[in-house]
């Protein structure tokens, strides 16, 4: 009996890690290996097959399961941990103290500024170029002591004049821009300003004289004959009361009254030598207006056709005049300042060129009825005369006033 011998059949397939195996098929070959069942001619014919067959077979078993059948168990390292920040206990973000590194000493009309060059109090000298007083550079340095040495007059280096009920106060700044460190665009400070003040008292002592007193001050011996004050002030319609609005319509009549308080003074007589107009508490400013100068002539009357004028002078002491409300054709503000000298000689004196009150209506008039004296009004009142601190030997005092006259309805806008 011959068995049918199949022939083995081997398939390679590929597995998902890439490798090799194979498969086989034995058929009844296979069973008849193991139950014996085969006769000689089978078994002779097919000896040398079946000993190729055999070591198939275990190939093929050894190749059955292939070497990598459990998942892998590595995996990527886990990121470390971060530790959280540890921080000082208590602690306080230092706070830089102001250094004393500005000396200022206000003159009677000058100002000395020391600024010493360590500015920022940071060990680190600033240069001499990059600091200021008002866009005016040091005028001296003390390259012992690292000093900057600032003076100025008090008009001088882009000063501002403030005015308190007390005092007037001449206003500085002093600058410092660093610059660029050697070739490149950095800096390591930030730009300073320090606003620097000097306070002069308006209520003062006034002497046309130099006194040196060798045992009593002057401001106690000659108060009673010496202190002047004066004012510039706002009033109501029927001048009986200082007005407490400042606020006015295109067209209005705003009143003012200068005075002079005499003490113990022999009569005095007030005017008022000049008034102008600025949008800021600065007469040195643009745009300014003029509208009242020349020692006494009302220029507004004249310039514009309005109906500002002085009043006739019922009091010596006392001087009255009214200016139209206006304002300034590119101002937007609101707010102009009025700031005005004024000027108060003994009584006796006669209305003349240098005092007097004049305005302007179909020719030039002067409020007492001294009309002559109004005649220099288009040229220059003060040619040709003597300093009217020494005419005929009469003391006069001069006194600046400021006021603000502010411009808060829509017709001012």
């Amino acid at each position: 009996m011959t068995k049918q011998i199949k022939k083995v059949r081997r398939i390679n397939s590929v597995d998902s890690m890439g490798l090799h195996f194979s498969q086989c098929s034995w058929g009844s070959y296979l069973s008849g290996l193991q139950t014996g069942k085969h006769d000689s001619a089978a078994e002779s014919s097919g000896q040398s097959h079946s000993g190729q067959g055999q070591e198939s077979a275990l190939q093929t078993v050894q190749q059955k399961e292939p070497p990598f059948l459990e998942p892998l168990s590595w995996r990527f390292p886990a990121e470390p941990t971060k530790d959280e920040p540890r921080f000082p206990p208590n602690f306080e973000l230092r706070t830089p103290m102001a250094p004393e590194s500005i000396k200022v000493i206000c003159g009677e009309n000058s100002i000395r500024v020391e600024a010493k060059r360590d500015l920022l109090g940071s060990g680190v000298l600033v240069q001499t170029t990059d600091v200021t007083l008002g866009g005016c550079a040091a005028t001296e340095e003390d390259p012992k002591a690292q000093i900057l040495i600032f003076e100025s007059e008090l008009h001088g280096c882009g000063s501002q004049l403030l005015m308190s009920e007390e005092s007037f106060i001449y206003v500085f700044t002093l600058l410092y821009t660093p610059s660029p460190l050697g070739g490149s665009p950095i800096v390591r400070t930030i730009d300073v300003s320090v606003s620097i003040e000097c306070h002069y008292r308006r209520k003062n002592d006034v002497s046309s004289d130099v006194l040196k007193p060798n045992w009593a001050p002057f401001s106690e011996t000659k108060a009673s004959e010496e202190s002047l004050y004066f004012s510039l002030r706002l009033m109501t319609d029927n001048w009986q009361f200082p007005r407490s609005s400042t606020q006015f319509f295109l067209g209005d009549m705003m009143k003012f009254e200068a005075s002079v308080e005499q003490f113990h003074h022999i009569p005095l007589r007030v005017t008022v030598d000049s008034c102008v107009a600025t949008v800021v508490p600065n007469v040195d400013t643009v745009p300014r207006y003029a509208f009242l100068g020349n020692n006494g002539c009302m220029f507004d009357s004249q310039l514009t056709g309005s109906s500002s004028h002085f009043l006739p002078q019922s009091h010596k002491d006392k001087l009255q005049f009214e200016l139209e409300a206006f304002r300034f054709q590119h101002g937007n503000s609101g707010v102009i300042y009025i700031t005005c000298s004024l000027r108060a000689t003994e009584a006796a004196a006669n209305v003349n060129a240098t005092n007097k009150a004049c305005s302007f209506s179909s020719g030039w008039r002067e409020a007492s009825g001294i009309h002559h004296a109004c005649s220099c009004c288009d040229t220059d009142c003060r040619a040709g005369t003597k300093s009217s601190l020494t005419v005929k030997g009469k003391q006069q005092h001069t006194h600046s006033h400021k006021i603000y006259t502010n411009k808060y309805f829509s017709q001012f806008k």
